[in-house]
Order: structure tokens, then C-alpha cells, then sequence
């Protein structure tokens, strides 16, 4: 529960921030920081008392919710015992905690490579992938994220990439299917797998076939939308690779560790990838921890010739205790299968009843634990609530929509013309039915931008 409000102490944890953290994806001077006081379960709040149900899971990482008893408790008896060691000894927290994802990721991938969050992964993948193959491209879809290091951003296909596109990173960009804004002109979900698939193979030849090493995609995209591929998308991919030597690889940062109502979101789809990053649900944020989970060809690469490329705190035994306990607090506790069910029965009915109520909604896709509505100005024509990467006045339309939300006790999470609602998979059906409430309040804020 939420200590008694200490305006004073808010007051000096600001004025220290302000003075002397660095915030990321910011310019420094036109953030206000909110000073959070404390979270439990799917909740945190400021030191004037107020308290917000957190529909952004952190950064969509706090799949258990926050202060797990179990987790925090796993912490601090692996800090008792070994608070730290290297990365090239066997650890009992680095070997459990590798053994359990490995129990669950699909097909053979069964090597871990531990990294300290999902940036470093996917730089690792590709590293992996460009070793194996001796090919120098990697290809990787527009309205996509992969993390803010350098290979990993300029992987990303949306606007964040944009200030640190060196273009001689060997990353080139395609177009994954998307109906509600198709690139095809499709019809269908039939017609923007097809094309969509048509196109990426074009994309290919053109490029050369031997100069690609990797196509790395989202399983299902996260920040750029939560886009769920459709039927036969992926395995046509699957395909693509395989007529050609190139590796797949999928991230599953953001959609892993039940996010989706499974354990992976490539369990919805049947496929197997050759390499998988994740990090954020893994443990669901507790301590810094991510990864990359390795098929058996690839890593067979590397069992006679020395893999280059390490990191001093990979499976660090804090992040690995609070991987190892929170993989057992979700099987223990269905925490997979009440995502599941909580989306299908609770959130997707909800948010396509909100939709039918509120002209600024366009479209509502989604699974399990991991949705978001696209904004509009004009359903009709499908025009954006505010333009493309917009900022300052031009955004106002969402600046207003998300103020609401907080002021109604719900912290949401947007991007663009979206809003995300990714609440922790382990939320309680009371707790989300509050927070759809409160989302419906801040719809109406952003109906008055519609035409």
C-alpha cells in the first residue's frame, strides 16, 4: 500500500533528476519527470499520494506486476549467497535460468546467450547471424523497434532511427504486412499476406540473395503498433530463409514471457526461428537481463571456433535468480493462460465495444496481455488522429487523450497515433475493468479531435 504522502521528499527527488539524470529519447529541458514513490502488483504512485494503475507494464516488462514477494525474495537470497560472478564459470542461477527458457522457447533452441536487455541481444543475433553465413546484410521491416544501440536502431524501422542512420550499416528495410494501412492495396488479410510475401521475396532477389544474412522481425510489433501478422505470413518467411540460406531471426523482446498469452507470441503462429531475442518479461524487469536463444546449427557454428563477442555481467546471478523465480511464479500461478483468457474474454470484447462508441478509434487488434488502438481523426479515410512523428502543437490531440488518462488514474502507454494497453499479464479482472474505464474517459478527449 502507498506510504503517506511526503510532498517534500517528491519535491528533492525532482530537483535532484532535474539537475542531474539524462533521460533518454528526451530533450532535457521540455520533460517533466512524474517522482514515483513506490508500486505493488498493478499499481504505482507519486509522494502526493496519488496512485495509477500502469496499463504500460514499465516499458511492457512488467509481466508479474511489480514487488512479486517471490521474485523479490529470490533476490535477495541470491544476493545473500553470491552477489555477483563472472560469466565464463557455470552458476547455478545462470544454469537454471538458462535450462527454463530453454524448456520453453519453440523447436531447438536450446543454447542460451545471456545479455544484459534486448538492444544487445538483437546486436548479438546479428553478429551470430553474419558469422554463420559470412554475409554482410540484414534486412528488417519499416514500423518496427529494436532496441537504441547502434546496430539494433539502425535495425529499428520507424523515426527513432532517423538521428543515427549512419546508411552504412548493412540494414536494409521492407514492408511487413499491415492491412489497416496496407502498402498493397490489399482487400483481404488473404491478399496483404500474399503481397506482403511477394514483396519481401522481390526484395531479395534485388539485393542479392548471397549478401543476406539475417531477416530479423518482431514476431508481433510492439511500440510500432502491435501489428499480429497474419495467417501464413511468418511461415512464408520461414520459407523465404530457408530457399536461401538466410537466417530468421525473431524478436520477442516485447512479446515474450506470456505477453502474448503464451509463452512466445511464435507459439501462436508455429514456427521456429533460428535465433530469438528477448529480455524485459523474462524476469520481468526486476534486474537487467536478456538474451538470445540459439538454434542448434547456429551454435554449432561455434563449438570449435570461438564465438567473438561476450559482455562482463551476461547472466548476472541477481537478473538470473529473478529469471529463475519468475518463470516459476508464472507456471506456478497460469499466469500464460489467465493472459489468455483475460484477453479473449475480458479486454478484446471490451476494447471492440469501445470502438463502436468512440469515432476516434479506427481499429482494435491484439492477444492476451499485449494491445492498442489506432487513433483517428476520420474513420473514413483513416486519417491520423496527429501526423506522422509528430511533436509540440501538432500532437496535442494525444498529449490531451494521454493527460486525461492520468488524471483518471490510469498511466497509459502512446506512441504516435496509438494507444497501448499492456497491462501486467497477471492483472486482475477488477483491475483491468477499472482501467477500461478510465481509457473510455479519455477517449472522449480524444473524439473532440475527430471530425
Amino acid at each position: 500500500m502507498p506510504p503517506q504522502p511526503s510532498p517534500q521528499t517528491g519535491a528533492a527527488v525532482k530537483a535532484a533528476d532535474r539537475a542531474h539524470v539524462f533521460h533518454s529519447w528526451s530533450a532535457q529541458e521540455l520533460i517533466d519527470p512524474l517522482a514515483v514513490a513506490g508500486a505493488e502488483g498493478s499499481y504505482f504512485w507519486d509522494y502526493d499520494g496519488r496512485r495509477y494503475l500502469d496499463f504500460s507494464s514499465g516499458l511492457v516488462y512488467t509481466n508479474i506486476g511489480y514487488q512479486h514477494p517471490k521474485v523479490v525474495a529470490a533476490i535477495q537470497e541470491q544476493a545473500a549467497r553470491m552477489t555477483t560472478f563472472a560469466p565464463a564459470f557455470a552458476v547455478e542461477a545462470r544454469s537454471e535460468a538458462a535450462r527454463l527458457i530453454a524448456e520453453r522457447t519453440p523447436g531447438d533452441l536450446d543454447k542460451i546467450f545471456f545479455t544484459n536487455a534486448g538492444a544487445d541481444a538483437v546486436e548479438h543475433a546479428l553478429r551470430m547471424a553474419r558469422l554463420h553465413t559470412g554475409r554482410p546484410k540484414v534486412l528488417s521491416a519499416y514500423r518496427s523497434y529494436h532496441g537504441g544501440t547502434q546496430q539494433a536502431v539502425n535495425l529499428t524501422g520507424d523515426p527513432r532511427r532517423w538521428a543515427s542512420d549512419s546508411g552504412t550499416a548493412g540494414v536494409v528495410h521492407f514492408w511487413a504486412p499491415f492491412l489497416y494501412r496496407s502498402r498493397f492495396y490489399a482487400e483481404t488479410e488473404e491478399q496483404e499476406c500474399a503481397r506482403a510475401l511477394e514483396h519481401l521475396e522481390t526484395t531479395i532477389a534485388f539485393e542479392g540473395p548471397g549478401t543476406i544474412a539475417a531477416i530479423v522481425l518482431e514476431t508481433i510489433p510492439g511500440t510500432a503498433g502491435i501489428m499480429t501478422p497474419p495467417a501464413g505470413y511468418l511461415a512464408g518467411v520461414r520459407e523465404l530463409c530457408d530457399k536461401h540460406g538466410i537466417v530468421f531471426v525473431l524478436d520477442e523482446v516485447m512479446a515474450g514471457f506470456g505477453r502474448t498469452g503464451t509463452w512466445f507470441a511464435a507459439d501462436l503462429y508455429d514456427v521456429v526461428p533460428d535465433l530469438m531475442t528477448f529480455a524485459k518479461g523474462v524476469n520481468s524487469g526486476y534486474v537487467p537481463l536478456g538474451g538470445v536463444a540459439i538454434s542448434g546449427e547456429i551454435a554449432a557454428t561455434f563449438a570449435e571456433r570461438p564465438y567473438p563477442g561476450g559482455l562482463t555481467y551476461s547472466g548476472h546471478p541477481l537478473a538470473c535468480a529473478a529469471a529463475v523465480a519468475t518463470i516459476n511464479v508464472m507456471a506456478e500461478e497460469g499466469v500464460v493462460e489467465h493472459a489468455a483468457r483475460l484477453g479473449a474474454e475480458v479486454v478484446g470484447p471490451a476494447l471492440r465495444e469501445l470502438a463502436e462508441r468512440h469515432p476516434s478509434v479506427g481499429e482494435v487488434r491484439g492477444t492476451g496481455m499485449f494491445w492498442a488502438l489506432e487513433l483517428v481523426k476520420d474513420r473514413e479515410t483513416r486519417e491520423p488522429l496527429v501526423p506522422y512523428n509528430a511533436t509540440g502543437q501538432a500532437a496535442t490531440p494525444m498529449s490531451a487523450f494521454a493527460a486525461s488518462a492520468k488524471a483518471h488514474g490510469l498511466w497509459p502507454f502512446v506512441n504516435m497515433n496509438r494507444t497501448h494497453v499492456v497491462p501486467p499479464c497477471n492483472i486482475t479482472e477488477a483491475e483491468l475493468k477499472e482501467g477500461l474505464a478510465a481509457l473510455d474517459t479519455a477517449l472522449s478527449v480524444a473524439d473532440e479531435y475527430t471530425q
